[in-house]
């Protein structure tokens, strides 16, 4: 397993390679024209990877905080890896700020100059971190979103067991009634059995014991009037 200082160097790398890959893209506009729908997408597909570029750079960073407790690096070695992190961000700048110019050289072209090449700067920076803070408010908005599912569902659950307990405290409260049913039907059959009783009443004891019983089978049985469909709407 690749150990966080590797890791950090593979994050490094392939940042360094997306800022290669940006500059290159730069350096094909000077053989493109002015204007065009090409053109066009090519200075968006160089705004986009400069986006990314700073979002990982940022990353970057915050990795480079916790490398000496993740791994034992020398003094000398994170010197290096500071260098190599700020020139890499000083090289994204540089490279932000000459597409703007461009940008703007190519508007003023057509329409004439309208804003300085300070302000270009300056709005290119505001535009990487806007792309940063927005990627941050849709993590945060689709955190949101999950923790609102995740309380329905629990009070979703809550419901369903408070209905399920109430049902099993009805189902007790039958057997009681049942269980206090058979035994008084028992001792006024002991009562008549000490008294005596003619020969024939023993059917219709039997009987009545019997009906007792099955009625109150019955009712344990018996469904709600719902059925289970009401624990499950709760």
């Amino acid at each position: 397993m690749a150990s966080s200082g590797d890791s950090w160097m593979k994050e490094f790398n392939e940042a360094a390679k997306l800022a290669d890959d940006i500059s290159g893209m730069i350096s094909e506009k000077s053989s493109m024209s002015y204007s065009g729908p090409d053109t066009q997408r090519h200075f968006s597909a160089i705004r986009r990877k400069i986006t990314i570029l700073g979002t990982r750079l940022d990353s970057l960073e915050s990795l480079f905080t916790k490398l000496p407790s993740k791994q034992p690096i020398t003094e000398k070695e994170m010197n290096r890896r500071r260098d190599m992190l700020s020139n890499l961000r000083s090289k994204t700048n540089q490279m932000a700020s000459t597409l703007s110019m461009s940008n703007f050289a190519n508007r003023d072209s057509l329409l004439g100059p309208e804003i300085k090449p300070v302000d270009a700067v300056s709005r290119t920076s505001d535009l990487v971190n806007q792309g940063i803070v927005g990627l941050q408010r849709q993590v945060m908005r689709e955190q949101d979103e999950g923790l609102e599912k995740l309380e329905e569902t629990v009070i979703s659950t809550k419901h369903i067991a408070l209905a399920v307990n109430e049902e099993l405290g009805l189902q007790t409260r039958l057997i009681d009634t049942l269980d206090y049913q058979v035994e008084a039907t028992g001792s006024r059959l002991q009562v008549h059995f000490h008294y005596g009783i003619p020969q024939d009443a023993f059917p219709v004891a039997y009987v009545t014991l019997m009906f007792s019983i099955l009625y109150f089978y019955h009712i344990y049985h018996m469904p709600t009037p719902c059925g289970w469909a009401c624990v499950v709407d709760v």
